[in-house]
């Protein structure tokens, strides 16, 4: 019997565990940065006592969120100042963790500690200063984790937490903190230092040279998105103030540009796209468009498929089955619109009120996970007709929650300020 007759059953058996266990999700909003997963099987109701798998608690607080590789979860904390409002501490002692979290069990397998570049971006109190000093979720390509701290830099760490290499992207701070992620493509890793140096910054992902530098990257607070164009084509699509750019990923060539979101200060939201169109939403007067990727130059007048009055200041936006799906991050309204057309088809007043929603929502199993600061997480129906499925809060933890879940293995994967939670039924 040829050898291959006999290995083929092996392989069969090992790829169908693997697709058993679920994907990883080992970057910011998971697979390309779209928040959207294809397992089954997630929760749909929970809290303090409820279909917990396990609680871990942190170092520290953190607005990053958590990403899985194999039986591993990491995800970053910061400690010692700025951990109450009336009484912010000392940023000399400053601190920030990097942690590994046995998937199976929650426990913790190691946590590392890294001196910040000082001084770095003060508290002064209020939500829109309190963003902390860890919000970057890191990523992975199954052999390096990357992690993103500002001005502090970009480091390369083994699985196990040794230190690889470290390089900076900028030295510059501002109030509004640092809050991008970074992204990995081919032996890149590519960082939006808009508020460090304004640029986007390509790493050799080996060593930590600068491989690109893609200069005029201001007041942008978004996690560019890979896009794939028709034609085989891959292109690095990030927005900043009046204007949504096109750049090639292994130059940082700038490809094209088109009217962005009418804010001459910041945009916060990353784009999601889907077959070769990308969505955005953000600014302050609530905007969302659709521009046709591929294009050369200022493709406005060509390429620009829709514009509308609606969308939100920070919450980035999900795509599933024909229809764009967020939650407006300060009044609590759920909104649908038809991806081709851009026309309304919901809009729907959260009940209870939601209060502040930072944490971009994702899609898995059929339901919108959209989760608020202090009022727990809204479960919706994903589907062109408002229904709200849940409404899920943890009795014993009155922490912040600013980070989206993370998808694992038919769980969620939560953290708040306090805990990182495993959440679901089995």
């Amino acid at each position: 019997m040829p050898r291959c007759f006999v290995r083929c059953p092996v392989v069969l058996v090992i790829l169908a565990a693997a697709f058993a266990q679920g994907a990883d999700w080992t970057g910011f909003r998971g697979p390309g940065g779209l928040g959207s997963s294809d397992e089954t099987g997630l929760p749909l109701t929970w809290s303090s006592t409820e279909n917990i798998v396990w609680k871990t608690e942190l170092p520290g607080p953190g607005t990053s969120s958590p990403v899985v590789l194999g039986d591993r979860v990491y995800v970053t904390s910061y400690s010692g100042y700025a951990l109450d409002a009336s009484d912010p501490g000392d940023m000399s002692a400053l601190m920030r963790h990097v942690v590994c979290v046995e998937r199976g069990s929650g426990k913790i397998l190691w946590s590392k500690e890294f001196k910040p570049s000082l001084p770095e971006s003060e508290y002064s109190g209020g939500n829109n200063s309190w963003h902390g000093y860890s919000s970057a979720t890191p990523t992975t390509d199954g052999e390096r984790l990357y992690v993103f701290f500002g001005k502090s830099g970009v480091y390369c760490l083994d699985l196990d937490g040794n230190e690889i290499w470290r390089a900076s992207v900028g030295t510059r701070a501002t109030g509004w903190g640092s809050a991008t992620s970074p992204v990995l493509y081919k032996d890149f890793v590519i960082v939006n230092a808009s508020v460090e140096s304004g640029a986007i910054v390509a790493l050799d992902k080996m060593t930590g040279k600068e491989a690109w530098r893609a200069d005029g990257i201001r007041g942008s607070w978004n996690t560019p998105v890979l896009v794939d164009v028709p034609g085989g084509e891959t292109e690095l699509v990030v927005c900043v103030p009046m204007t949504v750019l096109g750049l090639d990923p292994a130059t940082g060539e700038r490809l094209w540009r088109s009217e962005g979101i009418p804010d001459s200060g910041y945009i916060c939201p990353s784009v999601v796209a889907h077959e070769g169109i990308v969505y955005a939403i953000g600014g302050r007067t609530n905007t969302a468009l659709a521009v046709r990727a591929g294009g050369r130059g200022d493709v406005t007048s060509t390429h620009e498929l829709w514009r509308t009055n609606k969308g939100s200041n920070v919450c980035s936006p999900v795509y599933h089955d024909g229809y764009l799906y967020w939650v407006h991050d300060r009044s609590g309204i759920a909104n649908c619109l038809n991806a081709a057309t851009g026309d309304t088809v919901y809009q729907e007043r959260l009940t209870p009120r939601p209060g502040v929603v930072y944490a971009s929502a994702i899609l898995a199993d059929g339901k919108l996970y959209a989760v608020s600061q202090h009022e727990g997480t809204f479960v919706l129906a994903a589907k062109p007709e408002f229904e709200l499925l849940a409404h899920n809060t943890l009795a014993d933890d009155d922490s912040r929650t600013n980070a989206s879940p993370a998808v694992s293995h038919g769980q969620l994967l939560l953290r708040t300020d306090r805990n990182l939670y495993c959440i679901g039924t089995k």
